[in-house]
């Protein structure tokens, strides 16, 4: 949802009626904002299990620790990629947001 909401904005027109507001633009860089620091949250607390799990693998009372710890790099690379793609359409849409911040102030 927030990634269409962001492609909707970056391929709107620059100028005109359908040009966003900077509001809206500045709102869903925030909402972008937010969700990247949630993804960032997520890769941590996969990181911190897959070191818990890890730990203790060879443990006979762990016999699935191998199997968790594929699901979780599996859970780490998904939210990696999300990351990286969101942080690159954010990075967009802030250029575009400067942009326009400057034209309403010149």
């Amino acid at each position: 949802m927030l990634h269409q909401r962001i492609e909707e904005l970056l391929e709107a027109p620059a100028s005109g009626a359908a040009a966003p507001s900077l509001a809206h633009l500045e709102a869903t860089l925030t909402d972008g904002y937010a969700e990247a620091l949630a993804l960032e949250a997520e890769r941590s607390r996969i990181e911190r299990r897959i070191g818990e799990v890890a730990g203790r693998v060879d443990e006979p009372s762990e016999a699935g620790a191998t199997e968790e710890i594929v699901a979780l790099a599996r859970k780490l690379t998904h939210a990696e990629g999300e990351l990286g793609n969101l942080r690159a359409m954010l990075q967009r849409l802030n250029a575009r947001t400067r942009a326009l911040r400057h034209a309403t102030i010149v």
